[in-house]
């Protein structure tokens, strides 16, 4: 469960290079609409800051589990969505543009909501506090070399060569779809072994965690009536957390292993799960034109 050669190299790799591809069917002004129109961006970040700890909790309450797990699961929930959703959000045809600046602003905010919510439920479960801080500066970094950097290198191809840009993204998009199914494998394969373990240990209460979350942001998506492609969007951006970052804060910042185990069991689950979203979105999306506006 400690940070390794996958998960600090080869899985940030395959999904800056998915970032790139995703760049490729980008254009400035799918971010200006989020700018002008930012309904979708507040009910995203609403759901994730607020509705997911709260989710968090009411399983804590609700599945039997050792208060060194609960913690963990509590930290999961406060994490934001990583490169993954934004992967997985591209392939279900949900709102990219809106995916990316959701991941932004909740990786912004998350650095200093994730040391406060974790010391309540260390407080809370073991009684105790501990002093989490997050490498700002790092944290930043990586964000925008997987995120950021690869979608300015797409759009900025997109721009200057549109005709090669198009012809490109198909190839990506096939590409994408294997990385995913190769990033499910490479995760069987690391984790494979202490799986059945891992899965009496929490497994039910890191499911319900992924699929209430994916409910909710789909629900509000719909309360809210935003178009399809955001509804697609929340209930995939919502529901994936960045379970690495919950990995490096559990095992290396409060350097518990037991505490790691939720974010280990969801970094497999949410691949799975987060496959059958992209399946259902492209299948209802059939048919619905592209995001030409916010409403």
């Amino acid at each position: 469960m400690q940070s390794n050669l996958f998960t600090a190299v080869l899985l940030p790799l395959a999904l800056a290079i998915v970032m790139l591809g995703m760049g490729l069917s980008l254009v400035p002004q799918d971010f200006q609409r989020i700018t002008r129109y930012p309904k979708a961006v507040t009910v995203g970040i609403l759901c994730q800051v607020l509705l997911l700890p709260l989710i968090g909790a009411l399983i804590t309450l609700i599945v039997p589990m050792q208060p060194a797990i609960a913690v963990g699961l509590i930290v999961l929930a406060v994490c934001p969505g990583g490169p993954s959703s934004n992967l997985m959000t591209y392939l279900a045809r949900g709102d990219v543009a809106l995916s990316v600046t959701l991941t932004a602003i909740n990786s912004i905010i998350t650095i200093f909501t994730i040391p406060i919510i974790s010391n309540l439920a260390l407080q809370h479960f073991l009684g105790q506090t501990a002093a989490i801080s997050l490498p700002i500066g790092q944290t930043m970094l990586q964000i925008f070399l997987i995120t950021l950097l690869p979608i300015a290198i797409g759009m900025l191809i997109r721009r200057q060569f549109p005709t090669t840009a198009r012809r490109l993204e198909k190839q990506m998009s096939r590409l994408a779809i294997g990385l995913l199914g190769l990033i499910i494998g490479l995760l069987l394969l690391r984790e494979g072994s202490q799986l059945p373990q891992f899965l009496v240990q929490v497994g039910m209460g890191v499911l319900l965690l992924n699929l209430l979350a994916m409910l909710t942001g789909f629900g509000a998506g719909k309360l809210f009536q935003l178009p399809l492609p955001q509804q697609i969007c929340l209930a995939i951006e919502v529901g994936i957390q960045n379970g690495t970052l919950a990995i490096a804060i559990t095992a290396g910042l409060l350097n518990d292993a037991d505490m790691a185990v939720p974010a280990a069991v969801y970094s497999l689950l949410m691949y799975l799960t987060g496959f059958g979203a992209v399946f259902l979105g492209r299948k209802v999306s059939r048919g619905v034109p592209e995001v030409t506006d916010f409403v």
